[in-house]
C-alpha cells in the first residue's frame, strides 16, 4: 500500500508524468508468476515487506545499510509482512488485509506450515538443488527468488480464496528511505517501551519517528500482549499514517520530497511485469485516506500448538475466504447450490515417487464424499507441480476437487471426456491422504469446529491522528 500510494502521489501532482514513466521504468520486474486476470470484481494485490540484503535491483546494501536495518549477513528471506490489497474495479476504496505470518496454512512441497516460511524455505530448497545441478549463483538465486514467491502467492491464493492479480515487494530499506521522504510519521503508544530486540524504546503517547525508529516500531513483537497481532495493529496503523501523509497537500506540493519518494520506490520496490501501473494509477483518481482501510483476517487461536510443539496462529480458510469475499460484496449466501460429491467421480493419477500416494488421496476424496474412480500412475509424461484435469478449466466438478485437495490448480485437458476428472499427483502434494499432511496436523480441536475470533474493527487511513496502540 505504501509503494501504489507513493507512485500515486506522483501521478496526482504537477511532477509530471513522464517522471512517472521514468519512475516507472526504473522499477525492477519480474514475471512468470502465475497471476490472476482481475474477474472477480477487484484488483486483487499481494504487497510483501522482505527483510532482504540487497535492493530491488540485486545490487548489496551497504555496511552502514545493514547496521541501520539490522540486517546481517546470513543467507535467507524473511517475509514478515504480508498483505493482501483488494481495490474494486471502480477504484473509490481500497482495503488492505494482513496475513499473520505465522498462520498455519497449507503450502505446496512443505505440508502445513507457517505462512510466512513459504517463501524463503522454498526459495532455498530450490536454491540448493539448482546448485548442485551446476547452476551458476547468479542463475539459482534468480530460479529460486521466482520459486519463493510463486509458493508465497500460491499459499495466499489457497488460504483466501482469492487469485493473486499483481505482486508488489517493498524491501525494509525501502520503509526507511519512504518514511525519511515524508519526513517522518506519527504514531502513539499506550504505554512506554523499551526492547532490545527490535530496538524499540520509545515514551507513551504521540510522537514522529524517522526510517530507523519507525522500523523498529513496526518490527517488535517481543513483550506485546498479543505478540504478532499487536505487531500488526502497529504495522497498519503506520501504514495508515504513511497514506495519509503521502496523500497529503503539503507533500503533494513539494519537489523535493516528490524526488525522494521517486528514488525510494525505484530503488526497493518490485512489481511484476504485466501490471500495467499507469491504467491502474487512473482508477485511483477518486482515492482519498478515508477510503483506504485496513484489516486482519480472521484467526481462530491465537496460540495455537502443532504435534511437534511449534507455536503457530490457527485459521480456518472458508471463514478467511468469507471474510476476504464479502470486503467487495462476493460473499454467497447460504442459498447457494452446492455440488454433490456423490455425483463426481474421480481418477487419481501418481506422477510422484511416493509409493501408494495415488491409493491414499482416493482414499482421502471418497471419505469427502466423491467417488471412486480409476487409480494408478500417471502415464502422459513428466510433471513437476499436482494439478486437476478436466476437458473445461471452469468445470465445477473439478473446482470441487481442488478445493477438496487443498486448492489445486484446475487445467484443461481437451483429450479428456466433459463429465471426467482426474488428479495428478507430482511430488510437490502436500493435500489430504499425503505424509505431509499426516505430519503437520494440529493436536487441538479443528478448525472447522473452532469459533472463529472476531476481527478487529478497521483502521481508517483518513482519521485525523495517529490510533494509539499498545
Amino acid at each position: 500500500m505504501v509503494a501504489i500510494s507513493a507512485v500515486l502521489v506522483l501521478c496526482l501532482t504537477g511532477f509530471a508524468w513522464r517522471s512517472v514513466d521514468n519512475l516507472i521504468a526504473n522499477i525492477d520486474r519480474i514475471g512468470g508468476l502465475g497471476l490472476g486476470g482481475e474477474r472477480d470484481g477487484a484488483v486483487d494485490i499481494l504487497l510483501v515487506g522482505v527483510d532482504s540484503r540487497t535492493d530491488a535491483h540485486g545490487n548489496p546494501l551497504t555496511s552502514a545499510e545493514k547496521a541501520m536495518l539490522h540486517a546481517g549477513d546470513e543467507v535467507g528471506t524473511n517475509t514478515d509482512t504480508i498483505v493482501l490489497v483488494r481495490v474494486p474495479n471502480d477504484g473509490r476504496s481500497a482495503t488492505a488485509i494482513s496475513i499473520p505470518r505465522d498462520a498455519y496454512v497449507d503450502i505446496g512441497g512443505q505440508g502445513k506450515a507457517k505462512i510466512n516460511s513459504a517463501y524463503g524455505a522454498t526459495k532455498e530448497t530450490e536454491r540448493a538443488e539448482l546448485l548442485a545441478d551446476g547452476k551458476s549463483e547468479a542463475d539459482a538465486e534468480k530460479e529460486s527468488t521466482k520459486a519463493g514467491r510463486q509458493a508465497l502467492i500460491k499459499s495466499v491464493a489457497t488460504l483466501t480464496g482469492i487469485t493473486v492479480d499483481h505482486y508488489a515487494e517493498v524491501s525494509l530499506l525501502g520503509f526507511v528511505l519512504l518514511t525519511d521522504s515524508v519526513g517522518g510519521v506519527e504514531v502513539c503508544l499506550n504505554q512506554a517501551v523499551d526492547e532490545p530486540m527490535s530496538g524499540a524504546d520509545f515514551p507513551a503517547g504521540r510522537q514522529r519517528l524517522d526510517g530507523q525508529e519507525a522500523l523498529s516500531f513496526v518490527r517488535q513483537r517481543h513483550d506485546l500482549e498479543r505478540g504478532d497481532i499487536d505487531r500488526i495493529v502497529r504495522q497498519q496503523v503506520f501504514m495508515a499514517q504513511l497514506v495519509g501523509q503521502l496523500l497529503n497537500a503539503k507533500t503533494l506540493a513539494n519537489p523535493n520530497k516528490l524526488s525522494e519518494i521517486s528514488e525510494a520506490v525505484g530503488r526497493t520496490v518490485v512489481l511484476d511485469e504485466d501490471w500495467d501501473v499507469l491504467a491502474f494509477l487512473q482508477q485511483l483518481k477518486d482515492l482519498s485516506g478515508g477510503k483506504v482501510e485496513f484489516d486482519t483476517i480472521p484467526v481462530t487461536d491465537l496460540n495455537g500448538m502443532t504435534s511437534a510443539g511449534e507455536s503457530v496462529v490457527k485459521v480456518d480458510p472458508k471463514t478467511v475466504q468469507r471474510f476476504v469475499a464479502g470486503l467487495v460484496g462476493e460473499e454467497k449466501t447460504d442459498d447457494t447450490p452446492k455440488l454433490d460429491p456423490s455425483t463426481v467421480t474421480v481418477n487419481v493419477l501418481n506422477a510422484g515417487g511416493a509409493t501408494g500416494l495415488a491409493g491414499k488421496v482416493s482414499t482421502a476424496l471418497t471419505g469427502k464424499g466423491f467417488k471412486e474412480g480409476t487409480v494408478g500412475n500417471y502415464s502422459g509424461g513428466s510433471v513437476t507441480s499436482s494439478r486437476v484435469l478436466a476437458a473445461d478449466a471452469d468445470d465445477p466438478k473439478a473446482a470441487a476437487v481442488a478445493e477438496a485437495l487443498g486448492g489445486l490448480t484446475v487445467v484443461a485437458d481437451a483429450s479428456l471426456s466433459p463429465d471426467s476428472v482426474s488428479v495428478v499427483l507430482a511430488s510437490d502434494y502436500s493435500g489430504p491422504g499425503s505424509a505431509a499432511a499426516g505430519m503437520f496436523d494440529l493436536d487441538a480441536t479443528s478448525s472447522a469446529t473452532a469459533t472463529p475470533i472476531p476481527p478487529a474493527p478497521p483502521i481508517d487511513a483518513g482519521q485525523n491522528g495517529p490510533k494509539c496502540v499498545n
